[in-house]
């Protein structure tokens, strides 16, 4: 017996990984197709400055993108975003940068704003942002060198240089919130919002 109940798979507009096995996991049909997007330059343009309108703005615009693409097909774009007091993170450019971050989150508390949107026919059917609030420990210049060094190019594929399914989960001491939205994707809202369409068993 399969879960899912579309006649065609979801769509995930995004080539995270974490976010593809989030769903595998879950049982859910789906396929890969990233929308190909400047998010740096939809952000300046929106002139937006809390995160979480932010990355509900991106996570719209993906799943919009790619839906106009995909007709009559659900498409579920998400997008995450860091805070730590007032300064708003990317994903760093390289080993540098990452190590930069590094050394700003560590010891402080900072919050990641998860959003998620189904779009479907050029129509936004479903929109959440979920929060989790994370406390890295202190790390010195040492630390941060051999986390590097042990996790190399994956420093660049998250924002804050980190990712909790893996070794990131050693620089943390304390974290509130839910393992989905940690994650990028917060599933539980999603996945009540696909039943309530028919498309889960």
């Amino acid at each position: 017996m399969t879960i899912w109940r579309g006649t065609k798979p979801l769509i995930l507009a995004s080539k995270s990984a974490a976010r593809q096995a989030l769903l595998a996991n879950a049982g859910i049909a789906f396929e890969a197709i990233p929308a190909e997007l400047d998010e740096r330059a939809i952000e300046v343009a929106s002139a937006l400055s809390a995160p979480g309108e932010i990355a509900a703005l991106l996570a719209r615009d993906k799943a919009l993108f790619v839906s106009a693409r995909h007709p009559d097909r659900f498409v579920v774009g998400a997008d995450q975003t860091l805070m730590l007091g007032e300064r708003l993170f990317s994903k760093p450019a390289g080993r540098a940068q990452a190590a930069a971050q590094l050394r700003a989150l560590a010891g402080q508390s900072h919050e990641l704003h998860s959003a998620t949107a189904v779009g479907r026919d050029g129509e936004i059917l479903f929109e959440n942002v979920s929060i989790a609030r994370m406390t890295m420990r202190s790390l010195d210049d040492a630390a941060i060198s051999a986390y590097l060094d042990a996790a190399g190019e994956s420093v660049t594929t998250s924002v804050g240089a980190y990712q909790l399914e893996g070794l990131g989960v050693h620089l943390f001491e304390r974290i509130e919130g839910d393992h989905f939205t940690i994650l990028g994707l917060p599933l539980l809202a999603l996945l009540r919002f696909l039943r309530s369409q028919g498309l889960l068993a």
